[in-house]
């Protein structure tokens, strides 16, 4: 694919345990409320309705996955495995499969340290179920849903998935869910919408190759608070629902650490690793019935996929149509787009949308290979994460990463990498076009013996998925575009932006070494009655020079800083005050606007950090509530004090940690800057 590379520097885009007091409060009691339910206990409905949630045992089940695609034949039903020793559901080959019957591993005393109320609240749980006692032992392992053990007997049974994936661009084998554990798909009754719900570090499974099936409470808070900090920003994500403490487990890693386990849900959990997997074994069969799943199952129906754009090589970033029929071929002769093209567009599509976002709020994922890569287009399996400090778009928070091949800078190069590696798997669906359902199609596919028939196949497929490479760069500039502007606080684009606003932006945070997210959230404050003179600008400018190190940091001239940053503001003004009608440049809807889109907080690798020695060293609890509500509520200048509301049914008044928050939304120290970290949790 070519470069996507529109501008020099635009976000990089284009370069290929004793107790302390309060541990054992109800989740409820956290806030002070007006009403006798907490503010984020609810969800509003479609049509604008609020409900207050349901209890787990009344929650809507389903378990479509399992009842759609094949199991693992050496436990062809859940009692073959239910019957089996737990040890005997360890480490192997697993193949014509894409998932294995497994159970949790019993846990002895979880401690759930905290839930989410925005994912209790998402999939249609009231908050108080976090205080029961099958609430706690279903997130720790210890109950199975669905499934009667004395019977053998029941619904549905959890699940691992079967996959691959290439790593650091090298074909790893069979890879699968190692420590995750599926139990069902529960659906919220307000919404409709249905989540697979699931535990990491909930044991051995057939897929955990040379591990142990466990995760350590370390890697289990950074994965808890981000999964939900991405969805508060706007980010597509997997979602997490509650955490537990194992006191007895004992897990070893670069060191002995304590054991824990996530809940973790998502629409889907199927990645591009699901394919990988299928295609390196020659399973045409299995890789047909997969994509057919996930267009009826997880998109909706065929006809919910992106129709044939008018123009897609002039104008890829049209929006397509959709509705069409299953069976409608569109297109040219030589270019006829199927079905599965439309699935494969709609991921593409999904992802570009995705990484996108992760380039505006400077969010790293650290370690995108294919099996991390999702069908949904979601930010999923959160190992060395980070969010970015200061802009410096060769930084990766992989420390084993030396190549930077995960660094900011290449991000949406590697996901069309793992777009392709898709398009390879899903090739002979593509390419077979108006033939796709063709009785000899179907049950012999590809013969690359007979070059009269192979050859159109191949050349159909290769000419649609570079296409479709064209569609994905459009995708994610147009929504590159769209968000740098709203950060910036202007309601329209324009294409000199891209070069005078965006790109000199980036190439001064740069050379300035200015902190990323927090220039845009001070930028918001600044009014363009207060830039009207360079001498104004330049004072003004300091706004964005850190004060922990010094104005405006080691080794950078403040005279030169200064009259650059001051240069900036001058044209971000002028943009201002023609974008905004008259007398509007300063308005409070203007500052909303901008607030509403530019964190004042976001959980930096050494806030997380602080979390972690104090959750385990120190035995504190609130402080892990405090963190994900100030990550569930990115955009607020403060949070001790105010109410917060979700809907009708409730407000609370928020009592934190008001010298912690001003702490955590402040300068970095230096020595806590760009922090890196490992692979291993």
């Amino acid at each position: 694919m070519r470069s996507l590379k529109p501008a020099a520097r635009c976000l990089a885009v284009a370069q290929h345990l004793k107790s302390i007091p309060h541990a054992n409060q109800p989740f409820s009691a956290f806030f002070s409320t007006t009403n006798s339910i907490m503010a984020s206990n609810g969800t509003t409905t479609e049509n604008g309705t609020h409900s207050e949630g349901t209890t787990l045992s009344a929650l809507p089940k389903s378990w479509h996955f399992t009842a759609s695609l094949p199991p693992d034949a050496a436990f062809p039903t859940p009692a073959d495995s239910h019957k089996a020793d737990r040890d005997d559901l360890g480490p192997r080959q697993v193949k014509n499969a894409i998932f294995t019957w497994v159970r949790p591993e019993k846990q002895q005393d979880p401690e759930l340290l905290a839930v989410s109320p925005a994912a209790m609240r998402d999939l249609g749980l009231a908050l108080s179920e976090a205080d029961t006692e099958e609430f706690r032992e279903v997130a720790a392992g210890n109950k199975i849903i669905g499934w009667d053990e004395e019977t053998l007997s029941g619904p549905g049974y959890p699940w691992a998935q079967c996959y691959g994936g290439f790593q650091f661009g090298q074909w790893a084998g069979q890879l699968g869910d190692g420590r995750a554990i599926s139990l069902f798909e529960g659906t919220n009754p307000s919404t409709g919408v249905r989540y697979e719900v699931q535990l990491k570090g909930a044991g051995m499974t057939p897929y955990s190759r040379f591990a142990d099936g466990k995760a350590v409470l370390r890697s289990s808070i950074r994965e808890f608070v981000v999964s939900e900090s991405l969805h508060a920003l706007g980010i597509p994500s997997t979602r997490a629902l509650a955490i537990s403490l194992l006191p007895h487990s004992r897990v070893r890693r670069e060191t002995m650490e304590p054991g824990a386990i996530v809940v973790r849900m998502a629409q889907s959990w199927l990645r591009f690793g699901n394919f990988d997997i299928l295609r390196a074994r020659g399973d045409r069969k299995l890789v047909r019935q997969l994509a057919t799943y996930i267009g009826e199952e997880i998109f909706g129906g065929w006809d919910k996929l992106p129709g044939r754009l008018a123009d897609p090589e002039g104008s890829p970033g049209d929006e397509p149509p959709r509705r069409i029929p299953k069976e409608t071929i569109e297109g040219p002769p030589g270019a006829e787009e199927n079905r599965f093209h439309r699935l494969y567009r709609e991921i593409i599509r999904r992802n570009a949308l995705t990484v996108a976002k992760w380039q505006i709020y400077g969010f790293m994922n650290g370690v995108l290979n294919t099996d991390n890569t999702s069908i949904f287009g979601l930010s999923i399996d959160f190992g060395p994460f980070a969010f970015m400090d200061n802009f410096d778009p060769n930084y990766t928070p992989n420390h084993d990463d030396f190549a930077l091949r995960y660094s900011y800078r290449n991000q949406a190069t590697i996901i069309w990498w793992n777009l392709v590696r898709l398009g390879e798997a899903l090739g002979e669906l593509i390419g077979a076009g108006p033939d796709v359902d063709s009785e000899s199609f179907v049950t012999n596919g590809l013969n690359f013996d007979d070059d009269a028939a192979s050859k159109p196949i191949e050349e159909r497929a290769h000419k649609l998925i570079t296409q479709a490479g064209e569609e994905f760069k459009a995708v994610f500039m147009a929504e590159f575009k769209r968000l740098f502007t709203a950060r910036l606080g202007l309601k329209t684009y324009k294409e000199s932006d891209f070069d005078s606003l965006f790109d000199s932006l980036l190439n001064t945070m740069e050379a300035l070494e200015l902190d990323y997210n927090l220039f845009f959230r001070r930028l918001s404050t600044l009014k363009t009655a207060d830039l009207q003179t360079e001498e104004a600008r330049q004072k003004a400018a300091e706004v964005f020079f850190s004060q922990v190190e010094g104005v405006p940091g080691p080794g950078i001239d403040e005279k030169k800083a200064r009259k650059r940053v001051g240069e900036w503001l001058g044209k971000w003004r002028v943009r201002i005050e023609e974008d905004w009608s008259e007398g509007q440049a300063d308005s409070e809807e203007r500052v909303a606007a901008m607030k509403k889109v530019n964190p004042s907080f976001i959980p930096r690798g050494w806030i997380l950090d602080e979390v972690i020695r104090r959750v385990e060293k120190e035995r504190e609890r609130d402080v892990l509530k405090r963190v994900l509500h100030m990550a569930t509520h990115p955009f607020e200048d403060a949070w001790t004090g105010k109410e917060f509301e979700d809907g009708p049914t409730g407000r609370g008044v928020y009592q934190g940690d008001k010298a912690e928050e001003e702490r955590w939304t402040g300068d970095v120290p230096q020595q806590k800057k760009a922090m890196q970290c490992s692979c291993s949790s």
